[in-house]
């Protein structure tokens, strides 16, 4: 089992940046595939991004590609998401999310095992 804690997030104006971190707890943090998930007000959740559990393949939506990058550094349990020229329609709370699944990126939120708590992002207009 992992637990995970989110952290970096806050109100940023439109064009900023913020990274967003998630420390997991455990020693199997390397085994499992990352991804980051958000829900906007009134909206369902939707991925952002996720990375495999050996670093070497991402996957992004759409509406985020270019801007944000995901990365882990499984030495220090921890998983990223650098966020660039945000824009107001990435305000929503930012959730990191642990699969088991070790073939392929999953989309879907679904295939995630373990949650965090979310940290919100808000950017202003």
């Amino acid at each position: 089992q992992v637990q995970l804690l989110e952290s970096g997030g806050g109100l940023v104006q439109a064009g900023g940046s913020l990274r967003l971190s998630c420390a997991a707890s455990g020693r199997t943090f390397s085994s499992y595939t990352m991804g980051w998930f958000r829900r906007a007000p009134g909206k369902e959740r939707e991925f952002v991004a996720a990375i495999k559990w050996s670093g070497d393949s991402t996957r992004y939506a759409d509406s985020v590609k270019g801007r944000f990058t995901i990365s882990r550094d499984n030495a220090k349990n921890t998983l990223y998401l650098q966020m660039n020229s945000l824009k107001p329609e990435d305000t929503a709370v930012y959730y990191c999310a642990a699969a088991r699944i070790r073939i392929g990126v999953p989309l879907g939120a679904a295939n995630y095992d373990y949650w965090g708590q979310g940290t919100q992002v808000t950017v202003s207009s």
